[in-house]
């Protein structure tokens, strides 16, 4: 978006239901290479760099408009045979970088993906939503440690929107306050340059 702009229009016209969003960088190069590198092929030692790079972006647009701070951060969970096949949720490996500076729960347990999903990167962007839908839920047991808690939803990258939208109305049906989410790349859409 250009700057000074906090809201983009397809967000003024059907808002999501996450409060914001942070992209540290454009997902092109050498992003989108840095990045598969580290969600492919556990490149674990980038989490530290990336995480950096998400706070900066976190600090920065707090100048437009501080957001409430997380009291839970959590990634964007992986099903078990996905999680099988990378040896690794590169969302989790940078929640634990990130809850650190803000001195909130970080949770890698509390939010499930209870449904394997064929990769979005294979989906046509329309039907990304519909990938997704009642692929995510809340630990049944531990439902209640939501209730009025500010979320920070951490992914690597943010495409279309689907899988934060899906979540977010998970864990704003579970009882949270408020969902946030941070990526470290944002593709752009179709179009824009």
């Amino acid at each position: 978006m250009p700057a000074g702009v906090a809201t983009c229009g397809a967000c003024l016209t059907e808002p999501p239901p996450f409060e914001r969003t942070v992209a540290a960088v454009g997902y092109g190069h050498p992003w989108d290479g840095l990045i598969a590198r580290f969600k492919f092929h556990a490149a674990l030692d980038m989490a530290p760099a990336l995480a950096q790079l998400l706070l900066q972006a976190v600090r920065a647009s707090n100048a437009t408009g501080p957001a409430r701070a997380p009291t839970l951060m959590l990634p964007v969970p992986l099903s078990a045979e996905r999680l099988r096949e990378r040896g690794c949720n590169q969302a989790w490996e940078l929640v634990k970088q990130l809850g650190r500076p803000f001195g909130c729960r970080t949770d890698a347990r509390l939010l499930l993906r209870v449904r394997d999903t064929p990769h979005q990167l294979a989906r046509p962007l329309d039907e990304r939503a519909a990938n997704v839908r009642s692929a995510f839920a809340v630990e049944p047991c531990r439902a209640a440690e939501l209730r009025g808690q500010t979320v920070t939803l951490v992914d690597d990258v943010m495409t279309t929107g689907a899988t934060a939208a899906e979540i977010a109305r998970v864990l704003l049906q579970a009882g949270a306050a408020q969902v946030h989410v941070w990526v470290v790349a944002r593709t752009p859409k179709p179009g824009d340059a």
